[in-house]
């Protein structure tokens, strides 16, 4: 509630927001709240405001005692009661209540302004019935307002002949019964003139200043869609000198106005509502606004507060009235394309025949519009929309019928007028103004039941849905000159009718806002939207996939040969493709970039204040240039540069005379090389100028020719855009230049890889940007069973990409409609340490999974469904729960459990050499409390190990091995851990030795037995009860739990925290009591590496180093152990260096393997101990040869 408007919230408590009941909708006697009869087919609750308020914020309720709710709403809201529009966020549904006691609030994001209110239910408890308590939260509204009657206008006169102004804001609000009609008109005699006009449910705004260059006719900026619904609409136009920012509604246009000047000078007046002149010079428009105008401003002048205090600066032309009239239209909603229809019987007509008229108003290009059987069966008559025209078909028997069609594009979503009359022998349809269409007839035709967009799902004799069945909007629909009140419809007295929604038209754009990508052309049907993307450079459901590749080396990795391509270096997005030239012919792949002036220029006469001045244009765009470079290992550019007594520098002060500027502007005085900043030229970085008392040969100022040619490799500064030259103005003096083209090689997007040697390691990066779209894409290769490859997010939504098994990849997301899976088997299994390909892709249309070459998955998204994936974590982020006392969670391993088996092929090896039993453990904490139980693993034989804090806050870790001795017990360190602080913890035993480190303490401790845990039952983290054969400590802590922060908990390859908070629902996971996840382990990690920022020297030097001999292990500290340290990783580096470098030409002996092998294993222990973060991922980034070296290439 905080978050509302404060004057809002005030202002409710002083006002009485009244409701009230229609009388179909009545309440059940006795209840604390509203709820209908089970007998009402449409139940609502409707809210009378008695004015028009500006609601920002709505709260529902359960019925009071007892288990009637809503869980999920629409809300209508109109002025008059009569004709409902639907408010619309994202999927336009409101979430209601699990109970019928707590409050669900929703906040608005854009206001309603209206009188009444309706709360229609979707959903309900199923065990209950619908209940419902309201409150509305929101403020008076008041307006000025007047309407226009489609002959009428206000006219705003200037005190002076004409108005000039360099800055422009108009606001108003709208609501209009037509398509067409003007808003607004000014213009003047040197060529301005501003327009805001109605165009076939669109707003156009025409805006012009100054005479045109170049007469190209009047363009319009164009925004909105579907306005002429009789609802309110909002427009601002704010301009300054030639930019403007046009708003309707919440979709907002940037854009520059036409013409050759920066103000706009309107002669005489403004009007509004429509051009009163109909021969005024300049007019283009045709029709005056018919409709309502509120709260019209012109740079801060009430228009119509000063029309209604009739003051002299406001002329009314025709009848404008100061109150918005209500028109009677009533639309009706046709839900379904399969099973909605209305019936109703034909009525006697006095002249015979029968005549029916109605308007409808739809996207789909087919339906079934009426349908009727006439008196001579099996003969009847279909009116329907087919391949967007409308067809009247007159079927005289089973197998001959006759047609006429007419319109075109009936289905563009604006309302089209409709008659069909029976005269005589003659059936007549009309379409609007088009032309009548008939059909003649053997004898008179009287019709029988009229079946309005569909038939019943019974057979009826006489109506048969030809195609689809009429998806869309129908009003003033009349039988016999009689209008149809669909009121009675409604309460059944009248026909009878099938999933309608009646008052309301609810129709919506779906091309607005567009989501086809790089201008891709949207078109839509009623419930869905479709991209064409000729001629885009990309394809997909909403052409948000290059068809080309990223890069020349991508093009290569395919096959290709040298020669001219099309690259998108940004992929897919928002940067459109570009031809470069990709040479192959080297080991090196060059990306080649042209510009307007490759030929050599010779350049006289210039001077430094009136220097030669050339700028380059690339067959590229400025951004493509900067991803081109951004995503290049390498790139350069060579400058010929020759010269005749002419300087690039002054030789007395050092002053530049000639200079180029970079892709960001700046200007840049170095001539050759990667170093920035100098003054020099390639012959200095060479040292070997002509004249080594200068930087650059052309300093000399010699009388013969020079050359300062050089090549710019110095990447963040490419491509050159500019090169100024202002020496050349003495006698012989001259220069002669050449800028080659921008080369670049390398893809840094292809050759990288990422190692992860545990399951708790993991890469931060940035929050996706993903509210509409994402692809992701990678190579994989792996000897695990599962894993998670990426996983971002949100409060409720999140994305997540993993191997699920050995031989499925599972892409899941959720973005507000439940979680959705996708998932590719693959008949060979995809841990054989191959590279693996993945590419996932989400958009509001559809998503789409493809592993390697097996088929596509892909899954459509609901169409009304949430649109946008809102996340806000970062991306491979720790795990982090927060836990209270009662707190608990517990993973159940599938089957006893041997932690001696490891299914990876480097951990094998090392069981193959070392019977010893090993344990890996680790986790972060932060708590106050003392004692508390951290984790304990327990074994079906009933070993156990427990990490505890003892009452003093101490840690203490216990081993129990053997059922018959009692356990091993040691407290690393003596000091409380119940300091509110961050600790990590990492344990590691082989055989039976502990290496155990503590925060940044290590220690290493010996075991009286080196026995396995055999059969691992479960691992739990906090409040622990029923534990067997433990001792008193541990018990006293299991009772206790723990309150606090566990993050990034790990046992060998299991990881607790994950499992529990992505498979809600595993029989593997048990949780008790309060677990909220949580970023408490990465704030608290960041605060530490923020206070110890500057001191890592210090910490190096108190760095504790474990030496291993004959199975036991000491430390020295100080100065002298940092030096061994720093010699010990050398070697190691170095010997693991040699190993991998002779491992791929010779073979070793057995010894040799065994003795490089533990060496590298005693390298990994020391870096991992070492190591700042608790958990590090080794990231290699390796270049082309490399990877080709070490026979590792993307396929």
């Amino acid at each position: 509630l905080s978050l509302w408007p404060r004057h809002c919230f005030d202002i409710l408590h002083l006002s009485t927001l009244h409701w009230r009941k229609a009388e179909s909708k009545p309440f059940t006697e006795g209840a604390g709240g509203w709820s209908p009869q089970a007998t009402d087919r449409q139940p609502w609750m409707q809210l009378d405001l008695k004015d028009r308020m500006e609601v920002t914020a709505i709260a529902t309720q359960g019925r009071y005692g007892s288990s009637d709710w809503v869980s999920g709403y629409l809300l209508l809201f109109s002025d008059t009661g009569r004709a409902w529009k639907q408010y619309r966020e994202e999927d336009g549904r409101f979430v209601g209540n699990v109970n019928p006691n707590d409050v669900v609030h929703h906040k608005l994001s854009h206001s309603i302004r209206s009188r009444f209110l309706r709360f229609v239910p979707l959903d309900w408890n199923p065990s209950g019935w619908v209940g419902l308590r309201v409150e509305v939260y929101g403020c008076a509204y008041k307006s000025d307002v007047t309407d226009f009657d489609g002959r009428s206008s206000l006219l705003y006169r200037f005190n002076q002949k004409s108005m000039s102004t360099v800055k422009d804001v108009i606001s108003l609000r709208f609501k209009s019964r037509q398509a067409e009609g003007v808003l607004l008109h000014g213009e003047g005699q040197r060529g301005d003139y501003i327009t805001l006009e109605l165009h076939r449910g669109r707003l156009a705004l025409y805006l012009n200043l100054g005479e045109l260059r170049f007469s190209s006719g009047r363009v319009a900026v164009t925004l909105g869609s579907l306005l002429d619904d009789q609802h309110w609409h909002s427009v601002l136009i704010e301009r300054f000198n030639k930019q403007v920012n046009f708003t309707v509604d919440s979709h907002t246009e940037h854009f520059r106005t036409k013409g050759e000047g920066v103000s706009l000078e309107v002669d005489y007046e403004l009007s509004f509502g429509g051009i009163p002149l109909p021969g005024k010079p300049g007019t283009f428009l045709r029709k005056n606004f018919h409709g309502c105008i509120e709260n019209l401003y012109y740079n801060g002048i009430n228009v119509i507060d000063l029309a209604k205090r009739r003051k002299p600066q406001i002329y009314s032309v025709g009848n404008v009235t100061f109150s918005c009239s209500e028109p009677q239209l009533v639309s009706t909603t046709f839900l379904s394309s399969s099973s909605s229809f209305l019936s109703l019987r034909a009525t006697a007509s006095s002249l015979g025949g029968f005549a029916v008229r109605f308007r409808f108003r739809t996207w789909n290009p087919d339906g079934l519009l009426l349908s009727t059987r006439l008196a001579l069966e099996p003969q009847r008559l279909e009116l329907q929309i087919s391949n967007s025209r409308l067809r009247l078909t007159h079927h005289t028997s089973a197998q001959q019928k006759e047609e006429v069609s007419t319109g075109h594009r009936v289905n563009d979503g604006l309302w089209h007028s409709v008659s069909l009359s029976s005269r005589g022998l003659q059936v007549t349809m009309t379409l609007d103004n088009e032309p009548p269409s008939t059909i003649d007839l053997e004898d008179h035709m009287e019709a029988g039941d009229l079946y309005f967009g569909g038939c019943p799902s019974v057979n009826v004799a006489g109506c048969v849905n030809p195609t689809l069945a009429f998806q869309g909007c129908m009003r003033l629909i009349s039988v016999n000159s009689q209008p149809i009140d669909l009121n009675l419809l409604r309460q059944g007295r009248l026909g009878n009718y099938r999933e309608l929604q009646f008052n309301t038209c609810g129709i919506h754009d779906r091309c607005l806002p567009n989501f086809c990508e790089h201008a891709g052309q949207c078109s839509q049907s009623w419930s869905t939207f479709y991209c064409d993307c000729s001629g885009t450079g990309y394809n997909g459901a909403t052409c948000h996939n290059s068809i080309y590749e990223v890069s020349c080396e991508a093009y290569r990795l395919a096959g290709s040969s040298s020669g001219y391509f099309s690259i998108d270096p940004d992929g897919s997005g928002p940067l459109g493709p570009t031809k470069v030239y990709c040479n192959m012919t080297e080991d090196k792949v060059w990306t080649v970039v042209t510009h307007n002036s490759t030929d050599p220029i010779r350049v006289q006469g210039s001077t430094l204040q009136k220097p030669y001045i050339m700028k380059f244009n690339y067959s590229a765009s400025p951004e493509q240039l900067i991803a081109l470079v951004a995503g290049s290992e390498q790139c350069q550019q060579e400058v010929t540069y020759s010269c005749r007594k002419s300087r690039l520098f002054n030789t007395r002060d050092g002053t530049p005379l000639s200079w180029w500027v970079d892709q960001a502007g700046e200007r840049r005085t170095y001539w050759g090389g990667f170093l920035p900043g100098v003054q020099q030229c390639s012959c200095s970085l060479e040292e070997n100028c002509i004249d080594m008392n200068y930087f650059c040969n052309c300093d000399a100022d010699t009388d013969s020719w020079a050359n300062d040619t050089g090549v710019l490799s110095y990447k963040e500064h490419l491509p050159v855009s500019e090169i100024v030259i202002g020496d050349t103005n003495r006698t012989f003096s001259e220069a002669l230049y050449r800028i080659g083209p921008l080369r670049c090689y390398g893809d840094k997007s292809t050759w990288n890889a990422a190692s992860f040697y545990q399951e708790s390691s993991y890469l931060h990066f940035p929050t996706l940007q993903t509210e509409l779209s994402a692809d992701l894409s990678f190579y994989f290769k792996t000897s695990a069973p599962s894993g998670v490859f990426l996983e971002n997010l949100g409060l409720k939504d999140f994305i997540r990409l993993e191997l699920s098994s050995p031989s499925v990849v599972t892409f899941s997301f959720d973005v507000g409609n439940g979680p959705v899976i996708l998932a590719v088997k693959s008949h060979v299994p995809l841990n054989d340490r191959q590279w693996h390909y993945v590419r996932a892709e989400r958009s509001v249309k559809e998503a789409s999974l493809q592993v390697d070459q097996l088929p596509l998955r892909f899954l459509e998204a609901p169409s009304d469904g949430h649109l946008r994936l809102r996340l806000n974590s970062q991306l491979f982020v720790e795990v982090s729960v927060s836990f209270d006392r009662e707190s608990s969670v517990t993973y159940t391993f599938q089957e006893p459990f041997s932690v001696m088996q490891n299914r990876s092929s480097q951990a094998s090896s090392w069981y193959r050499e070392s019977s010893r039993a090993r344990e890996n453990m680790a986790f972060s904490f932060m708590t106050t409390q003392s004692p508390a139980m951290l984790l304990t693993v327990s074994t079906f034989s009933q070993q156990y190990i427990a990490v505890i804090l003892a009452r003093n806050g101490s840690l203490q870790i216990w081993y129990h091995l053997h059922v018959d001795r009692r356990p091993d017990v040691f407290s690393p360190r003596p000091s409380s851990l119940a300091d509110g602080r961050l600790h990590r913890i990492r344990l590691h035993r082989e055989g039976r030795y502990i290496y155990l480190q503590v925060s940044q303490e290590m220690e290493c401790i010996a075991l009286t037995s080196e026995a396995e845990l055999i059969s691992i039952k479960s691992l739990a983290l906090g409040k622990v009860t029923g534990l067997e054969a433990v001792s008193e400590d541990v018990m006293w802590a299991g009772s206790k739990g723990f309150i606090g922060c566990l993050s990034s908990v790990q046992f060998n390859r299991v990881a607790p925290l994950k499992a529990a908070l992505l498979n809600h629902g595993s029989s593997l996971v048990s949780i008790r009591g309060q677990l909220v996840e949580s970023n408490c382990g990465l704030l608290a990690d960041s605060a530490i590496l923020h206070s110890q920022s500057g001191k890592e020297g210090l910490i190096l030097l108190s760095i504790n180093l474990l030496f291993y001999k004959d199975g036991c292990c000491f430390s020295q500290i100080g100065v002298v152990t940092t030096v061994v340290f720093i010699t010990l990783c050398a070697v190691a580096v170095m010997t693991r260096f040699l190993y991998r470098h002779r491992q791929g030409r010779t073979d070793a002996s057995v010894t040799e393997k065994e003795h490089r092998h533990n060496l590298e294993t005693a390298y990994r222990r020391e870096t991992a101990y070492q190591a700042e973060p608790a958990y590090r991922t080794e990231l290699h980034l390796n270049n082309s040869s490399s990877l080709r070296n070490n026979r590792e290439y993307y396929i």
